[in-house]
């Protein structure tokens, strides 16, 4: 437990969960983050970062399914406890997800227990990510559903088991969804748009891709 006193309330790091289409930008939203960088991907992209020297890459492949829960868990209790890397990401959680399920799925003859699984899986993960105080990005693949009515809205949203997203970004700060629109990429955090969405670092509800951390850098200038 953390505790503060009357007007000596500490700033933690801010966490941000964008999802989108493929070819969106989704791990190029990295670059945008200054510090020591930490990516961990999981489903084997990291050709946007290639000519970057401020991020370190650990790549999961096919030979990690089987311990991937163990391994993510001993990188990021190594990492979120020093000061090695300011900034972590993790690139694609769909895939993470997917691994993760895999490895449950079986253990318990209920399939609903194999849910709650990992389900508890992710948020003790989102709450290890949140207790280091570190910036934090984690991005998702997208399903399009086509809208629950005429309007369209409540048309997008992650690509993850509904109870296991909700378990995971409880605690993230930002949850948008990332897509382009005449060759520009945009973020949109818009609760009232009903898709996944919120913004509890300041009153934006769309913005331009690469102004994603432009209110952050404006309060440094301003201190």
């Amino acid at each position: 437990m953390i505790t503060f006193k009357p007007g000596e309330i500490k700033k933690s790091g801010d966490m941000y969960f964008i999802y989108g289409d493929g070819g969106t930008g989704k791990t190029s939203l990295s670059k945008l983050f200054t510090g020591k960088k930490l990516l961990l991907t999981f489903d084997g992209s990291w050709n946007a970062l290639v000519g970057t020297t401020d991020t370190a890459v650990m790549a999961f492949g096919k030979s990690d399914e089987v311990t991937l829960q163990r391994t993510v868990d001993k990188y990021l209790n190594q990492y979120l406890v020093n000061d090695t890397f300011d900034v972590i990401i993790l690139d694609n959680v769909t895939a993470l997800q997917n691994f993760v399920l895999e490895n449950i799925d079986g253990a318990s003859k209920d399939s609903r227990q194999n849910y709650q699984k990992l389900q508890a899986w992710f948020r003790s993960l989102a709450n290890s990510l949140r207790d280091s105080h570190k910036t934090i990005l984690a991005t998702a693949h997208q399903i399009d559903n086509g809208g629950n009515g005429l309007d369209g809205k409540g048309r997008f949203e992650a690509d993850m088991n509904q109870k296991t997203f909700n378990a995971f970004t409880g605690p993230f700060d930002v949850v948008g969804r990332i897509y382009k629109e005449k060759g520009e990429r945009f973020i949109d955090m818009d609760t009232e748009n009903g898709n996944h969405a919120k913004n509890r670092i300041d009153d934006r509800t769309l913005i331009k891709a690469e102004e994603l951390l432009n209110n952050e850098e404006e309060k440094k200038e301003e201190n």
